[in-house]
């Protein structure tokens, strides 16, 4: 299940400027295609485990184990995560099923470990640009894949925050070949055309959250959105449906 754009909407959402340790604890329920290009729709829990250290620090079952700073309207982000695996039949996990009999005779994808550097630059009050950048520490043949987004505020005040953002992804050939190609032995297996999409744009996204505040401690968050394959991505043999909804509802509370 390819949920990492909306967890991403979701933690950002939830974060807070430290001034001292504080842990985070959540849950909720979310939904998204089975995998990228999939026809077919699957609701997922979402399980949140934050821990905030006011040097910066974090350990998050959404955002991984890293190091945050802000340097003026700059900020930088470095984390270990895992980038999931990919099954070829329909097979239930604790986070949801993994795979889909869509993909059978592609065999499976194996989880990675990866490198996560993010950066963002606060254009105004309210408008942040960011850039993503996602390393295969195992499973090397996985691939790359980076990504820019934009973020601005519609509304805020003291119990409620609605936020927008429109994202573009990005991959290297190996990342293309892994997700969205055919090698000759999957068509042989599959029955589908051979396929090697070249390295480049490949999604973009649309986002839309909105973060209650039910007193200093509980929130309550929901995200709707859009992600939608484009060039190779797109005329992959295993896109059955290039644009799919995202959605999610999630709520919190912060010791």
């Amino acid at each position: 299940m390819k949920t990492y754009a909306l967890f991403a909407i979701l933690a950002a959402a939830a974060s807070v400027q430290a001034q001292e340790n504080t842990l985070t604890l959540g849950g909720g329920l979310a939904a998204a295609p089975r995998y990228a290009g999939s026809k077919e729709m699957q609701a997922a829990p979402i399980i949140a485990i934050d821990y905030q250290m006011a040097n910066g620090f974090y350990a998050s079952t959404m955002r991984g184990l890293g190091f945050g700073t802000a340097l003026g309207p700059v900020s930088l982000d470095a984390a270990l995560g895992v980038r999931g695996e990919r099954k070829e039949k329909n097979e239930s996990g604790f986070a949801g099923n993994r795979g889909s009999t869509e993909l059978r005779g592609m065999g499976d994808i194996k989880a990675s470990a990866t490198a996560n550097l993010r950066a963002g630059y606060s254009i105004t009050p309210g408008l942040v640009l960011g850039a993503s950048l996602s390393l295969p520490l195992s499973q090397r043949q996985n691939g790359k894949n980076a990504g820019l987004v934009v973020t601005g505020i519609l509304h805020q005040d003291d119990s409620d925050k609605i936020a927008i953002s429109l994202g573009a992804s990005f991959a290297d050939r190996k990342y293309m070949q892994t997700y969205h190609g055919v090698t000759a032995l999957q068509a042989q297996r599959a029955k589908r055309k051979q396929f090697t999409p070249q390295a480049g744009l490949y999604e973009a996204v649309l986002n839309i959250a909105w973060e209650h505040r039910v007193d200093e401690r509980w929130s309550v968050t929901g995200m709707l959105g859009s992600s939608t394959l484009v060039r190779d991505a797109a005329r992959s043999p295993l896109t059955l449906r290039s644009t799919s909804p995202t959605a999610a509802l999630y709520a919190s509370y912060r010791y």
